[in-house]
């Protein structure tokens, strides 16, 4: 009883106010307008390709809902630490309750809704990232292999003679990805050491030249075991598998040298598996091609393992 005779007791204000104040905290962290530029990295590194910042948005996003229930939970601890702590005065044992049918449904169906809507999110980007109805302004083989890479750009390139879509060297790409070739492309190669570094920058591994503003599609082919390309400011990596080559696109819109790496434990020199990618304007993109094709790397060095059946009946299946 409080001091006037009424039963209210003094704390359900103060209770009122922190259930008011989760709740503001929770609308503020969730129902804003944001884009990711609005907000802080949290790690990521900034983004130099047009669809990186969707990886970036989502991660900002996966981030944000995990505060949102944080902040509830933790104010639930400190709710129940706080005013349901024991009295001074009673030493009686509280009311038992065996179960409560409303909070064990909330705490049932709230994760579900959570990870549906992650859920949700993950495929819809998903699905932008590996879009690849745009045909592509340049395309680059990238074969993996213990403990390098090699870059096949298939290109027409002046001075180099064949046909991409022929080649033998080129068996292990599958024709889905072949029919957006183009013509007559000769192409030229360059392929790295693990001693090998950039001149500019001194970074270990071969360096790939990218054009910038340019739709550029990665074709990815293993001569070995499993590898993962991933250019780390291009917020994209993707399995290179023996005999399942995959394939995903990006447009670069920032020069620069970036680092890239392998993301798949593959064996022992793992760690050495290092490159470059060097974007740069599309006239000096051109004139690299000119001077590989000079120095003689002509035509395309073999892309690995060719497909398996598995894969063929796939292909087919999608085509």
């Amino acid at each position: 009883m409080s001091p006037n005779g009424s039963d209210r007791s003094p704390r359900r204000p103060m209770r009122r106010k922190l259930l008011q104040a989760l709740t503001a905290g929770l609308v503020l962290a969730t129902a804003t307008g944001c884009t990711y530029e609005d907000f802080p990295r949290l790690g990521m590194p900034t983004p130099t390709t047009e669809e990186a910042p969707i990886v970036l948005s989502l991660w900002q996003g996966s981030w944000a809902a995990a505060l949102a229930v944080g902040v509830l939970v933790w104010g639930l601890i400190l709710w129940s630490a706080f005013f349901h702590r024991r009295s001074r005065t009673k030493v009686e044992v509280p009311p038992q309750t065996r179960y409560n049918v409303p909070i064990e449904a909330l705490y049932t169906v709230v994760p579900i809704i959570i990870v549906s809507v992650l859920f949700y999110f993950t495929a819809r980007d998903e699905s932008k990232l590996l879009d690849m109805d745009k045909k592509p302004d340049v395309t680059v083989n990238v074969v993996g292999f213990q403990w390098s890479w090699c870059f096949n750009y298939i290109e027409n390139v002046e001075g180099s003679t064949g046909d991409a879509k022929t080649a033998k060297e080129l068996d292990a790409v599958p024709q889905r990805y072949k029919k957006d070739f183009p013509a007559n492309a000769g192409g030229v190669y360059t392929c790295g050491t693990p001693g090998e570094r950039n001149p500019q920058t001194g970074n270990p591994g071969p360096t790939l030249w990218l054009p910038e503003g340019k739709t550029v599609r990665f074709v990815l082919t293993s001569r070995d075991v499993i590898h993962s390309f991933w250019v780390v400011p291009f917020l994209m990596k993707q399995d290179v598998i023996p005999g399942h080559p995959n394939a995903f696109q990006v447009t670069p819109n920032k020069q620069g040298t970036f680092l890239g790496k392998c993301a798949e434990l593959c064996g022992v020199d793992h760690s050495r598996m290092l490159f470059n990618v060097k974007v740069v304007s599309p006239e000096r993109y051109e004139q690299h091609l000119k001077d590989l094709a000079k120095k003689g790397q002509t035509g395309y060095v073999p892309a690995g393992i060719e497909q398996t059946q598995h894969a063929k009946d796939r292909e087919a299946n999608v085509l």
